[in-house]
């Protein structure tokens, strides 16, 4: 099951400049032009950032390191409990 959710991800990560940007809101880490860079994520790895909406629904998004070691958006889901 891992594996599959593995290599789901990375294909949503290698397709991801196929699909529009997803715009961050208020509580995802590049937010407000945030200038993120991280320092010892190697390119290509992708991370995942979770938090409460301004509802009370929990946000999950999933995030791509890029060669120059800044950040970009490439998913969100919002779960359907408030």
């Amino acid at each position: 099951m891992k594996s599959i959710i593995t290599t789901a991800l990375l294909s949503l990560v290698a397709g991801s400049a196929a699909f529009a940007s997803v715009e961050p809101i208020p509580g995802s880490i590049t937010y407000d032009n945030a200038d993120v860079m991280l320092e010892k994520a190697p390119a290509g790895s992708t991370f995942f950032h979770t938090f409460a909406n301004g509802d009370g629904r929990d946000v999950r998004e999933i995030y791509k390191v890029n060669a120059d070691k800044s950040v970009t958006l490439v998913n969100r889901t919002v779960s359907n409990a408030s």
